[in-house]
């Protein structure tokens, strides 16, 4: 375990932004994290985990540390759940993959979300109408400031839409170490609500299906719609779906009846952002070396040198122009660094 200095940050953020850790190390257990957090006390620190929801827009001046935990088991099982740990530092959609293999079902509509499996309690992450906090368990954090372990349960993680205690009450208190998961043995729970997962299956004559091949549509749908990061500088969708009073939709809806929207309570409805990004003209567009994915509104691009600041600017005009068109404001779900 050591400390380097000046170190690029490229590799170690889907948008493939070149930024300088002033100091990093990487950490593969619990007593290299505790040693490196009791030796750096005074230090500024900046955690850092699959890099797959943030855009750098500046070098780092603290100390980065890098959560390599790795290994995954099976903690509990009966006849119909099994309870699974992951390691903080394991890749998500590898995790998912094994999951799935093992026959072990829950997770398999988040199927190639990038990023680590720590990060994942921390946005709640979710797609085709699942979300961490539907299998999520309970995880084990390390206090920063006393390395102290404490475990979460899914009530006290306050989960919300792309929210959770680590984005609010609890931010850059915590690192998560590790994740556990209650999956299904049988019975599962085939989730194929949303229309694009439908119409993948019905195209390959599929009628019930299994955990892997839910997966291998889910994966079919977003390598069709979304950019890879090794080939093409992203992470995934940059704004969240904006959540509006119905009383308040209604009247902007009176004025763009073509507006579509999805019940989300009797007082709330969800208007995707990908359409009001698309019908303001941004998708597929390009500034430089910044742009909007062609494919895909919702996701901003890295065409090879784009900093982070030229992105952050595409995405703030962005912000600016479905204001000024809808009376919307879309807030970003990426974190700005």
């Amino acid at each position: 375990m050591e400390i380097q200095t000046n170190f690029s940050l490229k590799n170690y953020n889907t948008f493939g932004i070149e930024a300088k850790a002033k100091q990093f190390v990487a950490v593969h257990n619990l007593d290299e994290l505790t040693t490196v957090l009791q030796e750096n006390k005074s230090n500024k620190k900046f955690i850092l985990g699959g890099g797959s929801n943030m855009l750098l827009t500046k070098d780092i001046e603290s100390l980065v540390i890098y959560i390599d935990l790795k290994g995954k088991k099976i903690i509990q099982e009966n006849e119909d759940f099994v309870w699974v740990e992951s390691q903080a530092g394991e890749n998500w959609h590898e995790f998912v993959i094994w999951t799935i293999d093992q026959n072990f079902g829950g997770l398999e509509n988040m199927s190639l979300i990038p990023g680590n499996v720590g990060t994942t309690p921390v946005q709640n992450i979710g797609a085709y109408g699942t979300e961490i906090k539907d299998t999520f368990d309970s995880c084990e954090a390390m206090k920063i400031d006393n390395q102290e372990m404490k475990t979460f349960t899914k009530t006290e993680c306050h989960f919300g839409y792309r929210e959770s205690i680590f984005k609010n009450e609890e931010k850059d208190q915590y690192i998560i170490t590790s994740v556990v998961f209650k999956l299904t043995k049988q019975n599962h729970k085939i989730n194929i609500s949303y229309g694009d997962i439908t119409a993948e299956l019905s195209k390959n004559n599929i009628s019930k299906p299994s955990l892997k091949e839910v997966s291998n549509a889910v994966i079919a749908i977003r390598q069709s719609k979304l950019p890879d990061p090794k080939e093409l500088g992203n992470s995934g969708s940059f704004f969240k779906n904006p959540i509006l009073l119905k009383t308040n939709f209604e009247k902007i809806h009176l004025k763009f009846p073509e507006m579509k929207y999805y019940e989300v309570s009797p007082t709330q409805v969800k208007v995707p952002a990908g359409w009001l990004i698309e019908q303001a003209g941004f998708k597929g567009k390009r500034f430089g070396d910044a742009g909007i994915h062609k494919n895909q509104a919702l996701v901003l691009v890295n065409y090879g040198n784009a900093t982070g600041q030229e992105i952050l600017d595409v995405s703030k005009t962005i912000q600016n122009t479905i204001f000024k068109t809808f009376g919307i404001h879309i807030e970003a779900e990426v974190n700005v660094i």
